[in-house]
C-alpha cells in the first residue's frame, strides 16, 4: 500500500448525471479518507462539464465536508455534458486534471458517468473507480445503489399519504414512479405500499390483467385501490393506461399521480449513509491498492470492485420475490 501511496498524491472526486439522496455522503467518505491515508483531494463541480471548464477546488479537508452528511443532493453540483461525449472534450478536461497535479478520479454517478469515465481512463490513463449513485438500482456489482432506498421511501411515503384520501373517497389511484428502464422502485413501492398492481418496465402486462385484480378487488369490498406504475411501463402512459381502465370499469373515480422528482430530493436514509460511506472508503483505498477502471459496490454486504464495461449493463431483471409477494398480498 505504501508503495501505491506515492503512485497517487491528489484525487479528484465528482458527482454526475442524476442526483440521488446520499452523494454528499459518498463525497464526505471520499475527502476525508483520503485525508486519513495523507492523500491531497480537489472537488470538481458539475462533473465532466467543471472538469472542462476548469471548475475545480484544489483541495478540500475535512471541514470543507462538514455537516452534508445528511444532505441530499450533491455540494459539487452535477450537470450533463455533450462536449465530454467527444474525444476533443475529453482531452481538454484531462489537461485540466494534469495541470493541477490530479492524478486519479472518484466518479460518483451511474451509467452515463461510468461510460464517460471508462473513456477518460482508456485515452488518457488516468486510474478512476466509480460509486454507484443512482436511484434507480440498475447497475451491476452493487446489490444496492446509493440514493435507490430513500427514493423508494420518499415514494413509500407519498403513496401512504394517497392512500388515506383514495380510502376517504372509494377512489382508484395510479402513482407514476420514477424508472425508464428499471422496476426497483416500483416494485419496493409497490409492495411496501399494498399496492393492487405494479408495472414495469421489465414486464409486458396488459389492461385486461390490470383489469381482473381490480374486478376481484371490489367484488372483495375494497375501499380504495393504487396501481404502481414505473415511469417506463410498456403499456404506455401512465394517464393513458388510467384511461383505458377506465374505459372496462366505469364505476371508479381514478386519479393519476406522478411523482416526478420528489424521490430524487430528501435527506438520505441511514442506509443510503451507511452504504455511501462504506463505498466511498472503499473507493479511495481501491485506488491506493492500485485499482482502476472499476466501480465499487456491496454484494452481500462485502465489498466488491466491478470493470465499467459490466457494471454499466443495465440490470434487465427486478426481484422475482417482490413481485410474487405483492401478487399474493394484493387480494
Amino acid at each position: 500500500m505504501a508503495e501505491a501511496l506515492k503512485k497517487i498524491q491528489k484525487i479528484g472526486v465528482y458527482t454526475s448525471g442524476g442526483d440521488s439522496p446520499g452523494m454528499n455522503a459518498a463525497i464526505r467518505a471520499v475527502v476525508r479518507s483520503s485525508v486519513y491515508y495523507g492523500l491531497t483531494v480537489s472537488g470538481i463541480y458539475r462533473g465532466y462539464e467543471g472538469m472542462i471548464e476548469n471548475d475545480i477546488i484544489d483541495e478540500m479537508d475535512v471541514r470543507s465536508v462538514n455537516q452534508i452528511l445528511q444532505k441530499g443532493g450533491t455540494i459539487l453540483e452535477s450537470a450533463r455534458c455533450e462536449e465530454f461525449r467527444t474525444p476533443e472534450g475529453r482531452l481538454k478536461a484531462y489537461k485540466n486534471l494534469k495541470a493541477r497535479k490530479i492524478d486519479a478520479l472518484v466518479a460518483i454517478g451511474g451509467n452515463g458517468t461510468f461510460t464517460g469515465a471508462e473513456l477518460l481512463s482508456k485515452e488518457h490513463g488516468i486510474p478512476i473507480i466509480g460509486i454507484p449513485g443512482t436511484i434507480d438500482n440498475d447497475l451491476n456489482g452493487t446489490d444496492y445503489t446509493v440514493g435507490f432506498d430513500t427514493a423508494t421511501n420518499t415514494a413509500i411515503s407519498a403513496v401512504d399519504n394517497i392512500r388515506n384520501t383514495a380510502m376517504s373517497h372509494n377512489r382508484l389511484f395510479f402513482v407514476e414512479v420514477m424508472g425508464r428502464n428499471s422496476g426497483f422502485i416500483a416494485a419496493n413501492t409497490g409492495l411496501a405500499s399494498g399496492a393492487v398492481d405494479i408495472l414495469i418496465p421489465e414486464r409486458e402486462g396488459s389492461i385486461d390483467a390490470i383489469v381482473e385484480k381490480l374486478e376481484k378487488g371490489r367484488l372483495r369490498k375494497k375501499t380504495s385501490s393504487i396501481v404502481v406504475v414505473a415511469e417506463g411501463c410498456k403499456l404506455g402512459s401512465t394517464a393513458d393506461i388510467a384511461q383505458q381502465v377506465c374505459k372496462k370499469m366505469n364505476y371508479f373515480d381514478a386519479k393519476v399521480t406522478i411523482l416526478g422528482h420528489i424521490q430524487r430530493g430528501g435527506n438520505p436514509t441511514s442506509f443510503d449513509r451507511i452504504l455511501a460511506s462504506r463505498l466511498g472508503v472503499a473507493a479511495v483505498e481501491g485506488l491506493i491498492a492500485g485499482k482502476k477502471n472499476v466501480m465499487a459496490g456491496l454484494i452481500k454486504n462485502e465489498v466488491v470492485y466491478t470493470s465499467f464495461e459490466d457494471a454499466i449493463i443495465e440490470k434487465d431483471y427486478v426481484d422475482e420475490e417482490v413481485l410474487r409477494v405483492a401478487n399474493i398480498l394484493s387480494i
